[in-house]
Parts: C-alpha cells; structure tokens; sequence
C-alpha cells in the first residue's frame, strides 16, 4: 500500500453506470450529444452512457477496441486490434480507415486521444504486454498512418496543454508520466522528459485527461483512485474509486466540471469480487475545477 501524504485532500467519485464491463477504457465527453461514449477493450464494443439517466448503450465492435475519439463531421474514429475504424453509432456500421500492425497477431491498439488539430493518436501493446514491443502512431486526417514513438510496452494516456505546445504520454510499466515538446503545425514529438513519477504502491499509471489549468488527472490501475498532479510533479487531490481497477477519465457535462472515470474487472471471479460489486463501471465526481471540450478527428 502507498502512503497518501496527509496533507493532499480526497474526494470520492459515485457510480453513474453499472455497465459491468470487463476493461472499461477511453471515456470521451460528447458536447453535442451530451453524453460519454466509452469501450470495453476486451468485451470488444463501445458504451454510450447518459449520465442523467443512467442509461448505457452499448454498440457491438466485433474486435477489441482500445479507444475512441468524436469526429468532426459527426460519428466516431477508434483504434481497434489491427488498426482504425470509423463507427457510424446510429446504424452500427463499421467502416476499415487504416491497418496497424496488420502483420503482428500478437499486438493490438491501446489508448488514444484526438489532439487539437484534429489528429488521432492511438498505439498498440503486445498482448502479454512483452517490453518494447509496442508504438505510437498517428492518424492524420488524409487517414495516413505515421508511427511516432516506438520501443513501447503498454501505450496507454496522452494529452496536450491548453497551448498546444505540450504532449504528455504514459507507457504504463515505466510507472511515470513523460512530457514531450509538441509542434502543433506538423504534429512532432521531441524533447522527452520525466514530468510525474508515482510514488510506491499507488498503482500503475494508465489512462490520463488534463484540466483547463494544465493539471493531470491520473487513473491508478490496482490504485483505487485518480490522482491530481500539477505540472511540476506535486500530488494535489486523490480522487476514490471503489473499484482497484481505475483505467481512465476525462471531464464533461454541461460546464465540463464533472470527472467522468472508467473501470475495470479483468480477471475477476465470476460473480466478482464483494469489496468491489461496481466493478467495471463508469463513475464521477464534481473536483472542484473544470476539463477542456474534446477534439474531433478531422479526418
């Protein structure tokens, strides 16, 4: 177990949905629909939860899916095991934009997030989760498919700073958040440096969102929680979640001021495990600060 510095605040985030999925992933706020689409990596489809009502649809994908982004002209892109797709919700059809790793059965897409010009980044992870073997890429939106960062294990959160000049990116084992220099024009990556380091036993770093105030926002797969990093490294605010298996969040609702958080049961027992009924659910909290609109593929 980690040691929580006594002085950092926790809040506790409450059950919106109780999808029950087996790797709940990738939550993204929908300004238009006012809902937030979601996947289950392994039950291979993608949950469209109102978080008024509670009500969670779910679109059948026919292969896992590791994240989604909205896209401009409406619909949705996602990074599905061997590459991208373009998901039309309303009649579920499901049309191939680009192959990845086609060649390797082994790998398959991971987390992903649309950057402010309207490109989509995903990467992949071998499926036992061998060291390096995994990569970066980006989808532009001439649907061309450029690799950005190889020799990955586990390519999981990303996102980038309100002035577009940072890119900040978590390769799960290595149990810290990188942040890159960004050239928004041509959409570069550089200048790699260590910006959070997690402290013992507070889990492992998987999916993350960032704040308007350029906060980070961490979910802790094993870790119970989302934490709250300033940019400098410091831990400010401890988001509780009653389930071990927090995945990933990101900000919406109609003031972008709720903390929309995913989770998992991967490998449970059947029937669950009792410390943790919700288990797979979508969860929430208001923290006390507001998100950022997503972007939206261009492509």
């Amino acid at each position: 177990m980690s040691v929580l510095p006594a002085d950092v605040p926790r809040i506790a985030a409450e059950l919106v949905a109780d999808a029950r999925t087996t790797l709940g992933e990738g939550p993204v706020w929908d300004d238009r629909e006012q809902c937030v689409w979601w996947v289950d990596i392994l039950g291979e489809s993608i949950h469209r939860t109102d978080p008024v009502t509670g009500q969670d649809d779910v679109i059948p994908i026919g292969q896992m899916v590791g994240a989604l982004g909205l896209r401009q002209r409406g619909g949705l892109v996602a990074a599905v095991g061997d590459g991208f797709v373009a998901v039309d919700p309303a009649s579920g059809r499901i049309e191939r934009v680009a192959d990845v790793e086609a060649d390797r059965p082994g790998s398959r897409m991971n987390d992903g997030k649309v950057d402010p010009q309207g490109r989509f980044w995903a990467g992949t992870t071998d499926i036992d989760h061998r060291p390096g073997l995994g990569t970066l890429y980006r989808l532009d939106a001439d649907l061309a498919v450029r690799p950005m960062l190889a020799d990955v294990t586990i390519s999981n959160g990303l996102d980038w700073t309100v002035d577009g000049a940072t890119m900040y990116f978590i390769d799960t084992p290595t149990r810290q958040v990188d942040r890159f220099s960004f050239e928004p024009s041509t959409g570069s990556i550089g200048d790699r440096t260590r910006a959070v380091s997690l402290r013992p036993g507070a889990g492992s770093p998987d999916g993350m969102t960032l704040d308007a105030e350029d906060h980070l926002w961490v979910a802790l797969w094993d870790g119970w929680a989302v934490e709250r990093y300033a940019p400098n490294g410091n831990l400010e605010l401890r988001v509780e979640v009653p389930a071990a298996q927090v995945t990933s969040c990101t900000f919406g609702g109609s003031d972008l001021d709720l903390l929309f958080i995913t989770t998992a049961q991967k490998e449970f027992p059947a029937g669950g495990k009792p410390d943790q009924p919700h288990a797979g659910g979508l969860f929430a909290c208001r923290p006390g600060v507001r998100g950022r609109p997503a972007h939206r593929f261009a492509g």
